[in-house]
């Protein structure tokens, strides 16, 4: 009996040994823990600051420099470009500037460098240009190859100032930074208005005339672009009023002036043509600080 007493005893103490073993305790939980990505670069202070631009696929200097009512020669300058055919994306350039710096145009030459790439001869172009799809997208590389080979087609020597062929009125009002009040406008030629201001479609207005009608400085300032390297403008001039002012006259027969020369309101600067358009008209636009405005909130009523 006894035996039989100790044989339960060990039976029981046996199993209480075997399910303490088989028992599974509360585990705490296990958080698995990532270091903070660090991965990402912080961002340059730069591309929050107006003055500054960077540079995206596509981009060309002249086209930042219109974009931003700039001549491209002073943006050469102010980030001491040794190569303006060389910009890359991501490259982050100053546009507006620096501290004590008028902004005003350079007037003397820069010589743009030989484009190290081969590239195909240019097709000849006919006075009358073609559609739009055969006109060569614009690049530095392609103004320097102009120049090289003598200019932009039909430019003339910039003849003494002409006088005015419209007549000229009161300014309108409109800008707002300091001195852009004080500039007087003018229409820059005679003709009906056959395209309006829209923001979304057209970024100035256009005017039907005559080829070789007189095109006019709408206001005195100085050319900061006379050429035809922008695809769909054809044969441009570009003329600096102020700071943050500036007119473009598009589609011209020939130009009359040259880059950095001054010109007074209601000097010819060009002659009415077809370039790059499907007639003979005049597209005009003004910009302020490199942002296509409404010309009827400069131009006078008439």
């Amino acid at each position: 009996m006894i035996k039989k007493s100790n044989i339960l005893l060990c039976s029981i103490t046996l199993a209480a040994l075997l399910s303490g073993c088989g028992t599974t305790g509360v585990q705490a939980p296990v958080v698995e823990r990532h270091p903070s990505s660090s991965s990402a670069a912080a961002s340059d202070p730069r591309d929050r600051d107006p003055a500054y631009y960077t540079v995206k696929r596509g981009d060309t200097l002249l086209r930042i420099a219109l974009e931003h009512g700039q001549n491209y020669r002073d943006l050469v300058v102010w980030n001491d470009l040794s190569n303006p055919n060389d910009i890359k994306v991501d490259q982050v350039l100053r546009v507006l500037p620096p501290t004590g710096d008028t902004g005003g145009a350079q007037t003397s030459a820069i010589v743009m460098p030989p484009v190290t790439e081969v590239k195909p001869a240019a097709p000849v172009v006919p006075k009358k240009s073609g559609p739009r799809g055969e006109k060569r997208a614009y690049s530095d590389a392609t103004l320097a190859e102009l120049r090289a080979d003598g200019g932009a087609g039909d430019v003339k020597p910039a003849p003494a100032p002409a006088a005015a062929a419209p007549a000229a009125a009161a300014a309108a009002p409109a800008a707002s930074a300091p001195g852009d009040e004080k500039i007087s406008w003018m229409w820059p030629s005679e003709g009906k208005v056959i395209g309006t201001f829209d923001e979304g479609k057209n970024k100035g207005v256009d005017i039907a005339g005559k080829a070789g009608q007189q095109v006019v400085a709408a206001g005195a300032g100085k050319v900061m672009y006379a050429g035809s390297g922008i695809r769909g403008y054809g044969n441009l001039v570009i003329v600096k009023h102020s700071n943050s002012l500036l007119s473009a006259y598009a589609h011209n027969r020939s130009i009359l002036v040259k880059e950095g020369q001054n010109v007074n309101k209601g000097q010819a600067i060009a002659e009415m043509g077809d370039s790059d358009a499907d007639r003979v008209k005049l597209h005009f636009e003004i910009r302020q600080q490199g942002k296509p405005v409404d010309p009827s909130k400069f131009l006078p009523n008439r």
